[in-house]
């Protein structure tokens, strides 16, 4: 199976504290990773935020549905997490799951550079955090930087 990769780098204005809240913290999660204009529900990520712990990424819907798990593979606060990502139903197969890095890094005087890198991909997963990813992190950098998220961004 042919694997793929997806690096996304963006700037914000803000602190690495507040960029890693704004992705471990479920309170904020949901504020940025929905979309506004649709009927969509927003998403979480829950998770203790300890090397070997699950997160899971739960739609905040009546059902409370879980559309991707993992474990958290490296955790350095407020610099880099690494999580492992897969389908629920395939949380057992460790060959499809693929692997996350978020690297937060103060780059000038308020402005923090966020790089997501996201590996071994299969052609589905692929397809869906191509677009998914540079809206959640748009609205991410909106949010952090307004304190609203767009209005009408894509969700995924």
């Amino acid at each position: 199976m042919e694997q793929h990769n997806f690096v996304y780098v963006t700037f914000i204005l803000s602190t690495p504290e507040k960029v890693w809240n704004a992705i471990t913290d479920p309170d904020i999660t949901c504020k940025y990773w929905s979309d506004p204009l649709s009927k969509n529900p927003a998403h979480v990520n829950v998770s203790e935020w300890k090397v070997g712990s699950n997160w899971e990424h739960v739609k905040m819907d009546d059902d409370r549905t879980v559309d991707l798990v993992g474990k958290v593979l490296e955790v350095n606060p407020p610099h880099k997490l690494i999580l492992s990502w897969s389908r629920p139903n395939e949380i057992n197969d460790e060959s499809k799951h693929s692997r996350v890095t978020f690297d937060i890094e103060a780059y000038s005087e308020g402005l923090v550079r966020l790089a997501v890198t996201h590996e071994e991909l299969d052609a589905q997963m692929w397809k869906g955090i191509s677009s998914g990813w540079p809206s959640v992190l748009s609205n991410l950098k909106t949010f952090l930087e307004t304190g609203r998220p767009m209005a009408g961004h894509i969700s995924h």
